[in-house]
């Protein structure tokens, strides 16, 4: 488990000192691109050692486009694990809202009540 405080501490790091704490593999990247792409190794892996996270990126023809999004990637996966979340503190509610709820659950009864009046056949 990824705790936000390693999150953190990895996405203060400079893109290079990111890097070396990566593993990085190049694999052949299928789809469209033509030959350039079919017989070079052009997608990136990128495995974050302290972390374990992963991401790849196969979409472009160029190794070195693939190593830049592949980085973007991991920070954007980074931000989203070092979000904490605020303690919520449970609240109660005022009197006068206690009172104005109340007064519109009786108006909507009242309504109800109203709609099945019986009929005077």
């Amino acid at each position: 488990m990824i705790t936000p405080p390693q999150a953190k501490r990895a996405l203060a790091l400079s893109d290079e000192a990111l890097m070396l704490e990566c593993d990085e593999q190049f694999f052949i990247a299928s789809g469209p691109g033509g030959q350039h792409r079919n017989k070079t190794e052009t997608g990136v892996r990128l495995t974050h050692r302290p972390t374990g996270l992963t991401v790849t990126a196969t979409e472009r023809r160029s190794q070195l486009q693939n190593r830049g999004a592949a980085l973007e990637r991991l920070r954007g996966v980074l931000t989203k694990l070092s979000f904490v979340a605020e303690k919520r503190i449970a609240t109660k509610p005022s009197r006068g809202s206690k009172r104005r709820r109340l007064e519109g659950k009786k108006i909507t009864s009242e309504k109800k009540q109203n709609r099945r009046g019986g009929s005077d056949w």
